[in-house]
């Protein structure tokens, strides 16, 4: 327990990751709560139904926006290490999560939450909540490991470092690995290795730079990666959010667009 003690003093103490770490547990605990809810809603059972008020329903990212303003300009008026902190941070971790919860539902502005492609938005939590946890846990997304000090030279090279680091996690968003783009600026090696790689076929980098060739080769090695990994994450995603139980609704493209 010396490296979690540790841990505790230096990151969460001293680093003042208290209201972050609200923030994470009411986020994690709010999404696993929602999902619990909606679910034994669906299958008819507990005492819980869906909300309507006027002929409408009224979905939980509506009081989670709420929360979620709040929390935010509660935030920029407290005052220091005050309560409103503590009170600001577990609002947004709340309210972000009802939020994520129907990040689906507002992408698509349609109602997939129980159809396949309500699973974006469990991804979309899950990511968060890594990114989040890798912040409280001490990994930065703007620092470099063993390199500090206040000599000119290695500040230069830690900004040069940062923008190396930067740079690859660009051309991997650009390759249409955005998960792991997301994750890599925590994790910088992921990001580099990622970068080198493969594009996926459909990514701006392979439009722009691939040849027809190329893309098919692409084409190949992103069908290979799917057919391995795709199941374990529809396993995951079915077993956090719940597996779909609707057809996707056929969208219809936005006026104007």
């Amino acid at each position: 327990m010396h490296w979690f003690a540790h841990w505790w003093t230096h990151e969460i103490v001293h680093g003042h990751k208290g209201p972050l770490l609200l923030a994470l547990i009411a986020f994690v605990v709010t999404f696993l709560t929602t999902r619990t809810i909606t679910r034994l809603i669906r299958a008819g059972k507990g005492p819980f139904h869906n909300l309507s008020s006027g002929g409408v329903h009224l979905h939980h990212s509506t009081p989670g926006t709420l929360l979620l303003v709040a929390g935010a300009f509660t935030a920029i008026g407290a005052d220091g290490r005050t309560p409103l902190n503590y009170v600001s941070a577990a609002m947004v971790g709340v309210g972000a999560s009802l939020v994520l919860d129907e990040f689906a539902m507002i992408f698509h502005l349609q109602d997939v939450y129980w159809a396949q492609e309500g699973q974006l938005s469990v991804n979309v939590v899950t990511l968060s909540a890594a990114c989040v946890g890798l912040a409280v846990a001490g990994v930065s997304p703007v620092g470099v490991p063993g390199l500090s000090g206040t000599d000119r030279f290695v500040r230069g090279g830690v900004a040069a470092a940062l923008v190396i680091h930067l740079v690859l996690v660009a051309i991997t968003a650009l390759k249409g690995k955005y998960p792991t783009a997301l994750v890599g600026m925590f994790l910088a090696p992921l990001s580099w290795y990622a970068a080198v790689r493969l594009a996926r076929p459909h990514s701006p980098w392979a439009r722009k730079f691939y040849s027809a060739k190329r893309i098919q080769h692409a084409t190949r090695r992103a069908d290979a990666f799917d057919e391995r990994w795709y199941p374990m994450r529809k396993r995951w995603d079915d077993l956090i959010g719940g597996a779909p139980s609707e057809p996707d609704p056929t969208v219809s493209p936005t006026p104007g667009k």
